[in-house]
């Protein structure tokens, strides 16, 4: 504890879309938070911060994940660490070194740094959905769990055809790897895989995710296949609202019998359903659903359902359950970000 009681997090990569809203919403919950950004004189990326700094104590701490031992002073006296930054290249001209390799020795420097603290009661490890369900699966009917790991030797075999395969190894490698330190040094650690994130949040850069996921109303088609062959690769267009999300972060840190993998999935939808919604919501945006399959055809389920079952059977309460819900926000998002137009 420190500053009269309220507890410390640190959150790495705070000019990030994630890290941005779980910063907000600690400070928000009454927390001192410390956050790092590998360049704290970048403006452009960092200008969010100034509103953050209204709503409580927040430092901001310049380090790399590449540097053993630059988060030393970032996660010192912290209660808790939330790892969120991450390298996401996906045009990495070396992708095994530059993403999959980048990404395992980040996370353990991290983890190196809150070892030597001695303060951190729990590391919150936030991974994603890609370790999860990025493996062969034939028919339908499909449940996916925290038991579900993606499948390495599949996506590294297909690494030529697929753009991005490095991105979904590095999720699995890193959560083993930390899994396997934390078990050795005595580390409390809890993993997040969160689905397609949807909604507002302070960074003023968006998630990839947000473009794609507005892209049958941006009419973008290189976005709308890009949705496609997701669901395509993953079995369902699963969704989470960002605060749902960055609830659940929070609840499994505070949560003293929280353990392992998390799963967080709101919703398991289709493109086809998310097209019916849109063309129904958004008319002005002249959705054309015969794009994205058969009209008529969205009624029926997405072939794998990714399961939020042991999240919610420990206690936590998602408040954005709907497509309607979920969606919220991101139109009005997406148009303050430029990638829709009013």
């Amino acid at each position: 504890m420190s500053g009269g009681g309220r507890k410390t997090a640190c959150v790495t990569g705070g000019n990030g879309y994630i890290a941005s809203a779980l910063i907000k919403m600690l400070l928000n919950k009454g927390y001192t938070v410390k956050t790092t950004v590998r360049d704290p004189d970048d403006m452009e990326k960092n200008s969010h911060f100034k509103d953050l700094h209204a709503l409580g104590p927040l430092e901001i701490f310049r380090a790399d994940l590449g540097s053993d031992g630059s988060f030393d002073e970032a996660v010192a006296g912290c209660d808790y660490a939330f790892l969120v930054a991450a390298p996401m290249d996906l045009n990495a001209e070396n992708p095994e070194k530059d993403v999959v390799e980048a990404a395992v020795r980040g996370t353990l420097n991290v983890m190196k740094s809150c070892v030597r603290a001695g303060s951190v009661k729990r590391v919150i490890l936030t991974s994603s959905i890609a370790a999860v369900s990025l493996r062969p699966l034939q028919g339908e009917g499909h449940v996916l769990d925290e038991e579900s790991w993606s499948d390495v030797e599949f996506l590294r075999a297909y690494a030529k055809q697929t753009r991005g395969w490095a991105y979904p190894v590095s999720k699995v490698l890193l959560e083993k790897e930390a899994s396997k330190f934390a078990l050795d040094n005595g580390i409390s650690l809890v993993t997040v895989c969160p689905v397609t994130t949807l909604g507002k949040a302070p960074a003023t850069k968006a998630h990839a995710s947000i473009p794609m996921i507005v892209s049958l109303l941006s009419g973008d088609e290189a976005l709308i296949q890009t949705l496609q062959h997701s669901e395509k690769a993953n079995g369902s267009t699963p969704m989470v609202h960002i605060d749902d999300l960055c609830r659940a972060e929070i609840f499994v840190a505070e949560e003293e019998s929280a353990s392992g993998r998390y799963i967080c999935c709101s919703l398991n939808t289709t493109v086809l359903q998310l097209a019916g919604f849109l063309a129904a919501n958004y008319p002005q945006y002249n959705v054309k659903i015969d794009r994205v399959g058969d009209i008529g055809g969205d009624q029926k389920p997405p072939r794998v359902c990714v399961s939020s079952a042991k999240l919610i059977r420990e206690g936590f309460e998602y408040k954005y359950k709907t497509l309607e819900e979920v969606y919220g926000d991101v139109v009005d998002y997406a148009r303050a970000m430029g990638i829709l137009q009013a």
